[in-house]
């Protein structure tokens, strides 16, 4: 990532490759020939380190690139596997937890997000038998530190551009809930990468985290762009974004997806006013503040100013260069369009 400039980014959104997760077993290897060293011997414990050595460099270098007051936020899960006849745990989140730590990251709550499933056999082990059995992991961590202090909001216009960021009320009290339960994960097909999975999280994950931790016009930085969810949606969110991928054969994916973009953005943009819309009806009393832009009901002073801009167009300036253009939106879902 050396083309970009110290202190240039305020936001990271990412998901990193799992280590001890076979499918990425290749790529760890590729990179540094004792992995798969460890990994021949039966070593978890080793390959374990080694792997996590290879993402420490990434950290190293979000840490350079986020501005004092940027935000971290990686979506990773922990590993379970057996090598030479042991099962294991490894504890992915601990590990990166320890160097962020160590490089003076301040740490802060994280998310639990807890995958819905529907598998019939779920336990792993000796099924029914006890002292055999072993906890099925049905939950990733979504680990989220700080670099330095609180961002500072000093010049008006940071305010105002700080107030048309709000989140809805009712949006707050779930976004910043510490366990995600109401999101599935997505499609993991993919053809023509490296891999036979895309290991892509949803839209609404990585939408909500750049809604809770930036601001419009800032930049989000995804160092694991992969099928290019966190691009997608800073572009729905108003937010410049850049992000780097190894694997060329995801760039058809990502092209799809970023011609779908304006269509499925602006989708998003109107379920959520109607989310909101909806959320004030059924409340038993009106709220008293009203939204200066759509002129409903808002629970608190804070939520006057939000304003939300349906995407008009993705233009390519050049190879892997977009521009976004926006319209105002000025009217609620019950309204028709000026």
């Amino acid at each position: 990532m050396q083309p970009l400039r110290d202190d240039s980014v305020d936001l990271v959104v990412t998901s990193p490759p799992y280590p001890m997760i076979a499918m990425w077993d290749e790529l760890f290897c590729s990179s540094s020939r004792t992995v798969r060293t460890a990994l021949n011997a039966g070593d978890g414990a080793r390959a374990f380190e080694l792997m996590h050595r290879r993402l420490d460099a990434v950290w190293d270098e979000c840490q350079r690139l986020l501005k004092t007051g940027g935000l971290l936020c990686i979506n990773i899960g922990d590993a379970t596997r057996t090598l030479d006849g042991q099962f294991a745990l490894y504890p992915n989140h601990a590990r990166i937890l320890q160097h962020l730590l160590k490089r003076g990251f301040n740490i802060l709550p994280d998310i639990l997000w807890r995958k819905p499933t529907n598998a019939p056999n779920k336990f792993m082990g000796s099924g029914v038998l006890p002292a055999g059995a072993y906890v099925t992991l049905e939950h990733e961590y979504i680990l989220i530190a700080r670099k330095g202090g609180r961002r500072e909001f000093k010049s008006e216009a940071k305010k105002k551009k700080r107030r048309e960021s709000a989140l809805f009320w009712e949006e707050r009290n779930i976004w910043f809930s510490d366990v995600w339960t109401d999101l599935t994960g997505t499609g993991q097909g993919v053809s023509g990468a490296g891999r036979s999975r895309s290991a892509a999280y949803p839209f609404e994950l990585a939408y909500r985290l750049i809604n809770m931790y930036s601001l419009k016009g800032d930049t989000v930085l995804d160092p694991f762009l992969g099928t290019g969810t966190t691009m997608l949606a800073a572009m729905a969110s108003e937010r410049n974004s850049v992000g780097f991928e190894l694997d060329t054969g995801l760039r058809n994916a990502m092209g799809n997806s970023r011609r779908q973009i304006v269509e499925q953005g602006n989708t998003y943009i109107g379920e959520r006013l109607q989310r909101h819309i909806d959320f004030v009806k059924s409340r038993k009393t009106a709220p008293k503040h009203r939204n200066e832009h759509y002129d409903f009901a808002v629970v608190s002073a804070q939520e006057r100013e939000i304003v939300l801009r349906d995407l008009r167009s993705v233009k390519e300036l050049h190879e892997d260069v977009f521009e976004v253009n926006y319209l105002k939106r000025r009217q609620t879902l019950d309204q028709p369009k000026r």
